[in-house]
């Protein structure tokens, strides 16, 4: 499928695949985007909640990424022992990454950070810094099989639009698994069926109000 990097709202730039006319980050600021459902609602809800400085993350969707650049931005910042493993069955591609424009944006002294992200070993745990380990791991999202593993989920997939197979009570099942008991799973989309999907498995929701140019978005919690 065709792809193209488009700028977005805040600035900063994110890839659009033109046959589905959907893009890896919010159009309305991809930076913006991020920092709200996956840094502020996500992360540091977590960090508030448990005042526990070890936080394990999951990522559904390592894309581009951003989440995960700005996710080791705040472990060094408020040093937080992040263990952090992203899902990607098809890995942004090296020339794509190049034309990016977060680092620039958000923090140019981490650049080497922000390259390792990218560079680093698929399916081999990283130490990227002090604070940051990283392990990507190159699969479909239903070839998780991880149980009582994680503290957040940045589920992060392309939208139930374009791919409502990734959004169905399986899926949900393999990340409630995935959780530790109140543990959280924050994400753009508040979809009915996704709503629907995620209670089916036994997730209590909040619905939180949106990024930029959305109202609302979700947490989901394992009680």
């Amino acid at each position: 499928m065709k792809r193209k990097i488009i700028t977005t709202a805040d600035g900063s730039k994110t890839i659009q695949i033109e046959e589905w006319n959907e893009q890896y980050h919010s159009v309305h600021g991809a930076i913006n985007e991020a920092n709200h459902v996956y840094i502020k609602h996500g992360l540091l809800f977590c960090f508030e909640e448990s005042d526990d400085n070890n936080i394990s993350i999951l990522e559904m969707g390592f894309g581009t990424g951003l989440n995960t650049f700005l996710t080791l931005l705040e472990a060094e910042k408020r040093k937080l022992n992040i263990n952090y493993i992203g899902i990607e069955a098809y890995p942004v591609l090296k020339e794509e990454i190049e034309v990016l424009n977060y680092v620039e944006l958000i923090s140019p002294k981490h650049k080497n950070q922000f390259q390792r992200l990218h560079d680093s070993t698929w399916d081999k745990t990283i130490q990227i810094s002090e604070f940051f380990k990283l392990k990507k791991e190159q699969k479909l999202f239903n070839d998780t099989n991880y149980i009582k593993a994680f503290d957040v989920i940045y589920f992060d997939a392309f939208g139930p639009r374009v791919q409502p197979e990734l959004w169905t009570e399986e899926i949900f099942k393999l990340m409630y698994t995935a959780l530790k008991p109140n543990g959280i799973l924050v994400t753009y989309s508040v979809k009915g069926t996704v709503k629907r999907a995620l209670r089916s498995v036994g997730f209590e929701l909040k619905r939180l109000e949106g990024p930029p140019n959305k109202r609302h978005m979700l947490r989901a919690i394992k009680r």
